[in-house]
């Protein structure tokens, strides 16, 4: 069974939304190295519509491993509204994204990644569907944006490894506790 990593970047003060705007001067050689090795153990990346729109836009002039490995890995996009998905290597998956992720879960294949927790991770999360959870804890406090997680969301999780880059980026790798 392919395991489902999802890969956040959050604030100290919890904030997850528009990284672009706050953890850019934080992705330093040392970052995208140890984002390339996360992309390399996986065959293909789950996207929500926004997260698709966003990296759709931002990566096909990307260059380097990184870039090239963003434009090359498949992209299965979880939309009911999308109309098309023209970046390369990417599809359109309508209806139940839960349904559908258990689906590809069962698929051979390496690892399936998702970036950031939008509605399509926090779903997957609450199904149990999530194998490991890797937040990228930012040395700041952004002060507003959506935050990861809400009230009335419970998980209780395990921390399994932490990796400081040389930013002072924490990535704290946790796994679902069962039950």
């Amino acid at each position: 069974m392919r395991k489902i990593i999802e890969s956040t970047l959050v604030s100290l003060d919890g904030v997850f939304g528009d990284p672009h705007r706050w953890a850019t001067e934080y992705f330093d050689h040392d970052a995208e190295g140890y984002a390339l090795e996360l992309l390399s153990e996986a065959d293909a990346m789950l996207m929500g519509r926004q997260a698709y729109e966003f990296f759709a836009a931002a990566f096909p002039h990307q260059s380097g491993d990184y870039g090239a490995r963003i434009n090359a890995i498949h992209k299965y996009v979880f939309s009911n509204s999308l109309k098309e998905a023209a970046w390369s290597n990417s599809s359109i998956i309508r209806g139940d994204a839960v349904t559908a992720v258990r689906t590809l879960q069962q698929q051979d294949g390496k690892n399936l990644v998702i970036y950031g927790h939008g509605l399509l991770s926090q779903a997957l999360l609450q199904h149990r569907l999530v194998s490991e959870l890797k937040l990228w804890i930012h040395p700041l406090f952004v002060g507003a944006g959506p935050r990861l997680f809400r009230e009335g969301t419970g998980h209780r999780l395990k921390l399994v490894t932490s990796r400081t880059l040389g930013t002072g980026v924490i990535v704290a790798t946790y796994q679902p506790v069962p039950g």
